[in-house]
């Protein structure tokens, strides 16, 4: 695993080190004080993963995700590293492609898992805070018709996603393999044109699929 660190607190940055390159096999290829210096150090490290600070001084944490994105090829995997669980650049971040988030002051432990579920891409980080997060900044509270380009199948999938549902958990609701729902999932972010689950889940909030609460 080859991890980015983009933090302007230097304190963080030896942490989120020592913490990350714990892990056997796990290595921080690199670091920069500010999201303008972040895409370039993407290009530069080819990392998998990148944490990303959400608020920096110059280039805030929503625009170098942007960047990062767009700038790497193939794009690594965004986390961003936020000090208060219910904020709008955090969202902001996560309509714009980055794959979950973490606070701060999240257990060693648990940021060792958040970028593991990243990398792995079959799961949500954190489902129910992250759905929290979804639910107060996504903006629709009616349910609106299917989603028309979406097989019934693919419908009940995401409905899971949206849920917080792992692979391993939908295949289980539905009765079917975890190879099967990974083809679905694979079905769904093309059709919705999004880069993984989160941005799934994102679209199905925001288009009315699913409604807070439900």
């Amino acid at each position: 695993m080859r991890i980015l660190l983009v933090d302007d607190d230097p304190l963080v940055r030896v942490g989120l080190r020592a913490v990350l390159q714990s892990e056997d096999g796990w290595q921080v290829v690199g670091e920069v004080d500010d999201g303008a210096q972040a895409a370039e150090a993407a290009v530069r490290f080819a990392p998998d993963v990148v944490l990303m600070d959400v608020r920096m001084p110059e280039v805030d944490g929503l625009a170098a995700t942007r960047q990062v994105l767009e700038t790497a090829k193939p794009p690594p995997k965004v986390i961003v590293l936020t000090t208060f669980e219910v904020d709008e650049y955090v969202y902001e971040a996560l309509r714009v492609g980055a794959s979950g988030f973490v606070l701060k002051r999240v257990p060693p432990a648990e940021l060792i898992e958040a970028v593991r579920v990243v990398a792995a891409g079959d799961s949500l980080v954190f489902p129910a805070t992250t759905r929290n997060l979804i639910e107060q900044f996504s903006g629709s509270d009616e349910a609106s018709a299917d989603l028309p380009d979406l097989s019934e199948r693919e419908q009940d999938v995401l409905r899971l996603l949206a849920r917080g549902h792992s692979n391993r958990e939908i295949a289980d609701d539905l009765y079917v393999s975890p190879e099967t729902v990974k083809t679905h999932v694979g079905s769904i972010l093309l059709k919705l044109g999004v880069r993984d689950r989160t941005q799934a889940v994102i679209a199905a909030y925001e288009s009315g699929f699913v409604v807070p609460g439900e």
